[in-house]
């Protein structure tokens, strides 16, 4: 007898709070810790409810101190514990940079395999949402560079909660950013039940025959509306992949979109220097580059801090400006 699945429908900040619920219920060597996400559940409320029903014991409010709580994660990550640390912002995450650097990503090879770091590390990030300086960095590359560390971006609520489950069962540790824009945008239907989504594996978000568009996070949503607006105007048939994690990447998927369409755009709202686009550019030379009828083209933002909230709009890569560099490939 077959039982059907429940589902609801559920916003993205919903979906990582289903997430995390689900699994402080099913082992006790989940916690939570960070600024305000005990009794305040959270600047966004992701950890709401979870303090009344977990205790202080598990869902941990820390001081103001971003190096002390990743220090703190990696003791309890050693000795059996699984961290969820939230960061309350990507761009305040640089004081832990060096204990994610120096030592989560390297106690497995540094023990030689005895020891994991299964920590994960929640951020919200990206620009869009009119917060202030160092609120909205999009530094993901930074991340991408450091081996030992997967980077983790989803852009639903689905997503969201199969990739959050995935990621705190993996024995590495993995940064998880969450796109602001994307807290509450959308509702999306998501199984009540547990299930995963394999990290490293990019989804296809929409089939076509003419271009290859590869982007992730809050861009996926724009670029979205730029292929539907294309393809309204004009006779053109665009793929859009999201790639949703960033390191590993999905290279076979992106090989074989491209090697189809013959195409390629990336779109990302960091600073093109340095980006992750580069690093898929590397990937299409080295698996499609006989295939390209065009230059790869990129949207991205431009080489600058995220600007004050007048300009901020001008710098996030636009479905303008993405259906003209859609418009540039096909048209080269």
């Amino acid at each position: 007898m077959t039982t059907s699945v429940q589902m609801k429908k559920l916003t993205m900040i919903q979906g990582i709070n289903d997430a995390m619920w689900t699994m402080l219920a099913e082992d006790e060597n989940v916690l939570v810790m960070g600024q305000d996400v005990g009794v305040n559940g959270g600047v966004f409320r992701a950890t709401e409810g979870l303090y009344e029903e977990f205790g202080k014991e598990r869902i941990i409010d820390t001081p103001l101190a971003e190096s002390g709580i990743i220090g703190t994660s990696i003791g309890l990550a050693v000795n059996g514990f699984k961290p969820i640390a939230e960061m309350q912002f990507f761009g305040f995450i640089y004081p832990a940079f060096n204990q994610i650097m120096t030592h989560a990503t390297r106690i497995r090879q540094r023990s030689m395999g005895r020891y994991t770091a299964p920590i994960v590390i929640r951020a919200p990030y990206g620009a869009g949402v009119k917060a202030p300086e160092i609120h909205s960095d999009s530094v993901e590359a930074l991340f991408t560079h450091m081996p030992g560390i997967k980077v983790v971006v989803p852009s639903n609520a689905y997503d969201a909660k199969g990739l959050l489950i995935e990621s705190i069962n993996d024995p590495n540790p993995v940064l998880f950013l969450e796109p602001m824009r994307c807290y509450r945008s959308s509702r999306v239907e998501v199984p009540e039940e547990k299930y995963t989504i394999k990290l490293g594996k990019a989804a296809v978000r929409k089939e076509g025959e003419d271009i290859s568009v590869f982007t992730w996070g809050a861009m996926t949503i724009e670029t979205m509306k730029a292929v539907e607006q294309i393809e309204k105007e004009q006779n053109v048939s665009c793929e859009v992949i999201d790639l949703r994690t960033l390191y590993p990447m999905d290279k076979d998927t992106i090989a074989a979109s491209v090697q189809k369409t013959g195409r390629a755009l990336i779109v990302h709202e960091a600073p093109a220097t340095g980006g992750v686009s580069g690093e898929v550019m590397s990937v299409i030379n080295d698996t499609s580059f006989l295939y390209l009828r065009s230059p790869v083209e990129r949207v991205c933002g431009f080489d600058i801090p995220v600007p004050v909230y007048s300009l901020e709009n001008e710098y996030i890569p636009s479905p303008e400006k993405i259906k003209n560099a859609i418009q540039r490939s096909i048209s080269f």
